[in-house]
Protein backbone atom coordinates (compact mmCIF):
# COMPACT_ATOMS: atom_id res chain seq x y z
CA UNK A 1 0.00 0.00 0.00
CA UNK A 2 1.10 3.33 -1.01
CA UNK A 3 1.37 5.59 2.23
CA UNK A 4 0.85 9.83 1.59
CA UNK A 5 1.04 12.41 4.07
CA UNK A 6 -1.88 14.47 5.17
CA UNK A 7 -0.72 17.68 2.62
CA UNK A 8 -0.04 15.60 -0.40
CA UNK A 9 -3.49 13.82 0.00
CA UNK A 10 -5.08 17.56 0.76
CA UNK A 11 -3.14 19.25 -2.10
CA UNK A 12 -4.40 16.31 -4.47
CA UNK A 13 -8.13 16.43 -3.18
CA UNK A 14 -7.95 20.29 -3.66
CA UNK A 15 -6.48 20.17 -7.14
CA UNK A 16 -9.66 17.76 -7.96
CA UNK A 17 -11.56 20.38 -7.32
CA UNK A 18 -10.44 23.53 -8.88
CA UNK A 19 -13.35 25.40 -10.75
CA UNK A 20 -12.75 26.33 -14.30
CA UNK A 21 -13.80 29.60 -15.34
CA UNK A 22 -12.84 29.72 -18.47
CA UNK A 23 -15.02 27.24 -20.28
CA UNK A 24 -18.79 28.05 -19.31
CA UNK A 25 -21.02 30.38 -17.44
CA UNK A 26 -20.00 29.65 -13.77
CA UNK A 27 -22.61 29.69 -10.75
CA UNK A 28 -21.63 29.67 -7.37
CA UNK A 29 -23.70 29.61 -4.30
CA UNK A 30 -22.96 31.54 -0.83
CA UNK A 31 -23.07 29.61 1.82
CA UNK A 32 -24.53 32.17 4.86
CA UNK A 33 -22.83 30.57 8.14
CA UNK A 34 -24.99 31.56 11.36
CA UNK A 35 -23.21 33.27 13.81
CA UNK A 36 -20.27 31.73 15.03
CA UNK A 37 -18.87 31.00 18.53
CA UNK A 38 -18.02 34.58 20.23
CA UNK A 39 -19.46 36.76 17.54
CA UNK A 40 -20.54 38.77 19.90
CA UNK A 41 -24.65 38.72 19.38
CA UNK A 42 -24.41 34.99 21.04
CA UNK A 43 -24.24 32.05 18.75
CA UNK A 44 -26.18 29.13 17.85
CA UNK A 45 -24.79 25.75 18.72
CA UNK A 46 -22.36 24.48 16.35
CA UNK A 47 -23.66 21.52 15.50
CA UNK A 48 -27.34 23.26 14.05
CA UNK A 49 -24.57 26.18 12.10
CA UNK A 50 -22.81 23.23 10.33
CA UNK A 51 -26.42 21.29 9.86
CA UNK A 52 -27.75 24.65 8.52
CA UNK A 53 -24.49 25.19 5.98
CA UNK A 54 -24.88 21.36 4.91
CA UNK A 55 -28.22 21.93 3.75
CA UNK A 56 -27.75 25.44 2.16
CA UNK A 57 -24.80 23.26 0.09
CA UNK A 58 -26.97 20.28 -0.85
CA UNK A 59 -29.47 22.88 -2.10
CA UNK A 60 -27.07 25.10 -4.23
CA UNK A 61 -25.54 21.52 -5.61
CA UNK A 62 -28.90 19.98 -6.70
CA UNK A 63 -30.01 23.15 -8.19
CA UNK A 64 -27.47 22.95 -10.56
CA UNK A 65 -24.61 25.60 -9.39
CA UNK A 66 -21.26 24.79 -10.32
CA UNK A 67 -19.22 25.60 -6.65
CA UNK A 68 -19.96 26.97 -2.82
CA UNK A 69 -18.38 29.99 -1.15
CA UNK A 70 -18.86 29.57 2.93
CA UNK A 71 -18.20 33.08 4.63
CA UNK A 72 -19.20 33.68 8.07
CA UNK A 73 -21.69 36.67 7.12
CA UNK A 74 -23.46 37.02 10.53
CA UNK A 75 -20.60 37.61 12.16
CA UNK A 76 -21.01 41.30 12.07
CA UNK A 77 -19.79 43.30 13.07
CA UNK A 78 -16.59 41.83 11.83
CA UNK A 79 -13.15 42.35 12.59
CA UNK A 80 -11.17 44.88 10.58
CA UNK A 81 -7.39 42.39 10.50
CA UNK A 82 -7.26 38.54 11.58
CA UNK A 83 -9.53 37.24 13.19
CA UNK A 84 -10.09 35.25 16.46
CA UNK A 85 -8.86 31.43 16.26
CA UNK A 86 -12.16 30.50 17.51
CA UNK A 87 -14.00 31.87 14.22
CA UNK A 88 -11.12 29.96 12.11
CA UNK A 89 -11.57 26.91 14.16
CA UNK A 90 -15.12 27.31 13.73
CA UNK A 91 -15.47 27.83 9.85
CA UNK A 92 -12.76 25.25 9.52
CA UNK A 93 -15.39 22.84 10.92
CA UNK A 94 -18.02 24.22 8.82
CA UNK A 95 -16.07 24.35 5.38
CA UNK A 96 -14.85 20.40 6.18
CA UNK A 97 -18.58 19.47 6.32
CA UNK A 98 -19.32 20.62 3.17
CA UNK A 99 -16.59 19.54 1.32
CA UNK A 100 -18.20 16.14 2.65
CA UNK A 101 -21.35 16.65 1.75
CA UNK A 102 -21.49 18.54 -2.05
CA UNK A 103 -19.21 17.28 -4.56
CA UNK A 104 -18.21 20.64 -6.05
CA UNK A 105 -15.43 23.15 -5.77
CA UNK A 106 -15.76 24.74 -1.86
CA UNK A 107 -14.19 28.42 -1.45
CA UNK A 108 -13.88 30.50 2.11
CA UNK A 109 -14.19 34.06 2.25
CA UNK A 110 -13.38 35.20 5.86
CA UNK A 111 -15.20 38.31 7.11
CA UNK A 112 -13.90 41.28 6.71
CA UNK A 113 -10.13 40.41 4.96
CA UNK A 114 -8.57 37.93 6.46
CA UNK A 115 -6.98 36.10 3.81
CA UNK A 116 -4.75 34.56 5.60
CA UNK A 117 -6.67 32.76 7.67
CA UNK A 118 -8.96 32.21 4.81
CA UNK A 119 -6.51 30.01 3.33
CA UNK A 120 -5.34 28.35 6.69
CA UNK A 121 -8.67 27.10 6.06
CA UNK A 122 -8.87 26.27 2.63
CA UNK A 123 -5.32 24.08 2.81
CA UNK A 124 -6.80 22.27 5.80
CA UNK A 125 -10.03 21.38 4.30
CA UNK A 126 -9.32 20.73 0.56
CA UNK A 127 -11.20 24.18 0.03
CA UNK A 128 -9.99 25.78 -3.93
CA UNK A 129 -10.58 28.99 -3.71
CA UNK A 130 -10.29 32.23 -1.51
CA UNK A 131 -12.44 35.27 -1.86
CA UNK A 132 -10.33 38.73 -0.54
CA UNK A 133 -12.47 41.99 -0.21
CA UNK A 134 -9.46 44.42 0.01
CA UNK A 135 -7.09 42.85 -2.50
CA UNK A 136 -5.10 46.01 -3.35
CA UNK A 137 -5.37 49.58 -2.63
CA UNK A 138 -7.54 50.62 0.66
CA UNK A 139 -10.80 51.23 1.46
CA UNK A 140 -13.32 52.68 4.23
CA UNK A 141 -15.66 50.46 5.58
CA UNK A 142 -18.00 50.35 8.90
CA UNK A 143 -14.87 48.70 10.31
CA UNK A 144 -12.35 51.40 9.45
CA UNK A 145 -9.74 51.59 7.08
CA UNK A 146 -9.07 47.99 5.38
CA UNK A 147 -5.13 47.54 3.76
CA UNK A 148 -5.16 45.43 0.45
CA UNK A 149 -3.99 41.80 1.33
CA UNK A 150 -2.37 40.90 -1.93
CA UNK A 151 1.43 40.66 -0.22
CA UNK A 152 -0.38 38.65 2.40
CA UNK A 153 -2.47 36.09 0.44
CA UNK A 154 0.19 35.08 -2.05
CA UNK A 155 2.69 34.46 0.72
CA UNK A 156 0.75 32.75 2.59
CA UNK A 157 -0.48 30.65 -0.46
CA UNK A 158 2.87 30.44 -1.20
CA UNK A 159 4.05 28.89 2.94
CA UNK A 160 1.12 26.66 2.51
CA UNK A 161 2.21 25.42 -0.75
CA UNK A 162 -1.72 24.60 -1.80
CA UNK A 163 -3.34 25.15 -5.35
CA UNK A 164 -6.07 27.28 -4.07
CA UNK A 165 -7.14 30.04 -6.42
CA UNK A 166 -7.07 33.87 -5.02
CA UNK A 167 -10.66 36.20 -5.84
CA UNK A 168 -9.86 39.49 -5.15
CA UNK A 169 -12.61 42.42 -4.99
CA UNK A 170 -12.35 45.52 -6.58
CA UNK A 171 -14.11 48.86 -5.26
CA UNK A 172 -15.70 46.39 -3.07
CA UNK A 173 -19.22 46.12 -1.51
CA UNK A 174 -20.11 48.13 1.79
CA UNK A 175 -16.53 50.24 1.72
CA UNK A 176 -15.59 52.91 -0.50
CA UNK A 177 -12.19 53.05 -2.11
CA UNK A 178 -9.55 55.85 -0.58
CA UNK A 179 -8.11 57.94 -3.51
CA UNK A 180 -9.31 58.63 -6.96
CA UNK A 181 -8.27 55.38 -8.93
CA UNK A 182 -11.15 53.77 -11.22
CA UNK A 183 -12.45 50.23 -10.83
CA UNK A 184 -10.29 49.30 -14.28
CA UNK A 185 -7.03 50.52 -12.76
CA UNK A 186 -7.62 48.73 -9.21
CA UNK A 187 -8.67 45.75 -11.76
CA UNK A 188 -5.31 45.80 -13.36
CA UNK A 189 -2.94 45.92 -10.24
CA UNK A 190 -4.93 43.08 -8.57
CA UNK A 191 -3.97 41.10 -11.63
CA UNK A 192 -0.68 42.32 -13.17
CA UNK A 193 0.65 43.19 -9.70
CA UNK A 194 -0.95 41.11 -7.01
CA UNK A 195 -1.48 38.38 -9.47
CA UNK A 196 -5.02 37.16 -8.39
CA UNK A 197 -6.33 34.22 -9.89
CA UNK A 198 -9.96 36.14 -10.59
CA UNK A 199 -11.22 39.30 -10.01
CA UNK A 200 -14.97 40.50 -8.18
CA UNK A 201 -17.15 43.48 -9.40
CA UNK A 202 -20.33 44.00 -6.95
CA UNK A 203 -23.19 46.58 -6.41
CA UNK A 204 -22.87 48.83 -2.91
CA UNK A 205 -23.84 46.61 -0.86
CA UNK A 206 -25.06 42.71 -0.28
CA UNK A 207 -27.91 42.46 -2.94
CA UNK A 208 -27.20 45.14 -4.95
CA UNK A 209 -27.02 45.05 -8.67
CA UNK A 210 -23.59 45.16 -10.10
CA UNK A 211 -23.30 47.74 -12.34
CA UNK A 212 -22.84 46.88 -15.73
CA UNK A 213 -20.38 50.27 -16.94
CA UNK A 214 -18.27 48.59 -13.91
CA UNK A 215 -18.22 45.15 -15.58
CA UNK A 216 -17.21 46.32 -18.72
CA UNK A 217 -14.73 48.52 -17.69
CA UNK A 218 -13.15 46.21 -15.18
CA UNK A 219 -13.62 43.36 -18.09
CA UNK A 220 -11.46 45.50 -20.54
CA UNK A 221 -8.82 46.33 -18.07
CA UNK A 222 -7.66 42.62 -17.11
CA UNK A 223 -7.44 40.86 -20.50
CA UNK A 224 -8.43 37.41 -20.32
CA UNK A 225 -8.63 37.35 -16.33
CA UNK A 226 -11.82 36.30 -15.39
CA UNK A 227 -14.22 38.70 -14.32
CA UNK A 228 -17.18 37.68 -11.65
CA UNK A 229 -20.31 39.24 -10.52
CA UNK A 230 -20.05 39.64 -6.96
CA UNK A 231 -23.31 40.89 -5.84
CA UNK A 232 -27.15 41.20 -7.19
CA UNK A 233 -27.46 38.68 -10.06
CA UNK A 234 -31.51 38.02 -10.00
CA UNK A 235 -33.54 36.21 -13.17
CA UNK A 236 -34.36 39.87 -14.23
CA UNK A 237 -31.05 41.41 -15.07
CA UNK A 238 -29.23 38.28 -15.99
CA UNK A 239 -29.62 38.35 -19.86
CA UNK A 240 -28.19 41.85 -19.08
CA UNK A 241 -24.68 41.37 -16.76
CA UNK A 242 -24.32 37.25 -17.00
CA UNK A 243 -22.76 37.26 -20.89
CA UNK A 244 -20.42 40.02 -19.59
CA UNK A 245 -18.60 38.09 -16.89
CA UNK A 246 -17.05 34.37 -16.31
CA UNK A 247 -19.85 33.89 -13.98
CA UNK A 248 -21.74 34.94 -10.75
CA UNK A 249 -21.60 34.57 -6.65
CA UNK A 250 -24.90 34.31 -6.05
CA UNK A 251 -26.31 34.76 -2.34
CA UNK A 252 -29.73 36.52 -1.66
CA UNK A 253 -31.07 35.46 -4.73
CA UNK A 254 -31.21 31.94 -3.77
CA UNK A 255 -32.90 33.12 -0.74
CA UNK A 256 -37.13 33.43 -0.24
CA UNK A 257 -37.69 37.12 0.18
CA UNK A 258 -33.97 37.62 -0.94
CA UNK A 259 -33.33 37.80 2.89
CA UNK A 260 -29.88 36.42 3.83
CA UNK A 261 -30.92 34.90 6.83
CA UNK A 262 -33.37 32.16 5.47
CA UNK A 263 -32.29 28.45 3.80
CA UNK A 264 -31.72 28.40 0.39
CA UNK A 265 -33.98 27.06 -2.07
CA UNK A 266 -33.44 24.18 -4.40
CA UNK A 267 -36.13 25.51 -6.27
CA UNK A 268 -34.70 29.23 -6.77
CA UNK A 269 -31.56 27.51 -7.58
CA UNK A 270 -32.68 25.26 -10.08
CA UNK A 271 -34.52 28.47 -11.66
CA UNK A 272 -31.28 30.93 -12.20
CA UNK A 273 -29.41 27.75 -12.93
CA UNK A 274 -31.90 27.10 -16.24
CA UNK A 275 -31.69 30.91 -17.51
CA UNK A 276 -27.94 30.86 -17.48
CA UNK A 277 -27.96 27.92 -19.37
CA UNK A 278 -30.53 29.66 -21.45
CA UNK A 279 -27.81 32.27 -22.62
Amino acid sequence: MTTRTWGSMNTITTAMHRLDLASAKRLIGMVHLGRLPGSGLGAAPMDQTVARAVEDARAIAEGGFHAVLVENFHDAPFARGSVPARTVAAMAVAVSAVRAAVDLPVGVNVLRNDVRSALAIAAATGASFVRCNVYVGAAVADQGILQGAARDAIEERGLLGADISIWADVHVKHAAPLGNRSIAEEARDAVERGHADAVIVSGSATGSETPLDDLLAVRKAVGSAPVLIGSGLTLENMARLLPHAAGAIVGCALKPGGDPGAPVSSVLVRRLCEAARGL
